[in-house]
């Protein structure tokens, strides 16, 4: 097991590829508007260093979104009976995802799935078997968590971008940074500023 050497403002090892890919993860109104229970407070935050790192990854950066099922099942039933606000339909514009419709509309591919984790097939495709995945987005102490380590587990090198995730809280993005630190050398936690000066030009 790791020691957990990643620490806040390390430099990023090794560089950032050129096949390196950006997954922004669940950047919705859920998790962006407040009065919704699940909008994270540092959003905008994450928002702008997501924006920072876009144009080094163009072709390159795909978006995920979560969605409820449409039947929760298992464990899922007792969770949406405590937020029966999101068991909405997927088209609901509480899923949609508004901040980067640019980025969509420019043709950045969106995995949808109802879990937190959104690594499997179907981001492995399409970040067209990336060795190296740069994540930002939210929650970091959900998804980008769920994430994470999943793609770790699978052989990945995962990037998380601190200034560029937001949590449910202040201190709970910093108690998943921790988590994830656990897990260097497969996972490091960096920053915009690190990551955009690893990228070759």
């Amino acid at each position: 097991m790791s020691a957990g050497s990643g620490a806040p403002g390390a430099q990023v090892g090794g560089g950032v590829g050129p096949d390196a890919a950006l997954v922004v993860i669940d950047m919705q109104d859920v998790f962006a508007v407040p009065p919704n229970p699940w909008a994270s407070p540092d959003y905008p935050r994450a928002l702008a260093g997501t924006r920072r790192l876009l144009p080094e990854f163009v072709g390159r950066t795909v978006l995920t979104r979560y969605v409820a099922p449409a039947v929760p099942d298992g464990a899922w039933r007792a969770y949406f009976d405590q937020w029966p606000f999101a068991l909405v339909p997927d088209d609901d514009p509480l899923y949609e995802i508004t901040d980067l419709a640019d980025v969509v509309a420019g043709g950045a591919p969106v995995v949808t799935r109802t879990t937190f984790g959104k690594w499997g097939p179907e981001l492995a495709a399409a970040t067209r078997d990336a060795g190296t995945l740069v994540l930002a987005g939210v929650a970091t102490d959900c998804c980008v968590v769920s994430t994470a380590l999943a793609a770790a587990d699978a052989g990945r090198r995962v990037l998380v971008v601190d200034d560029a995730c937001a949590g449910s809280t202040p201190e709970n993005h910093e108690r998943a940074l921790e988590i994830m630190r656990l897990y260097a050398p497969l996972i490091e936690v960096t920053t915009a500023d690190e990551v955009l000066a690893a990228t070759p030009n």
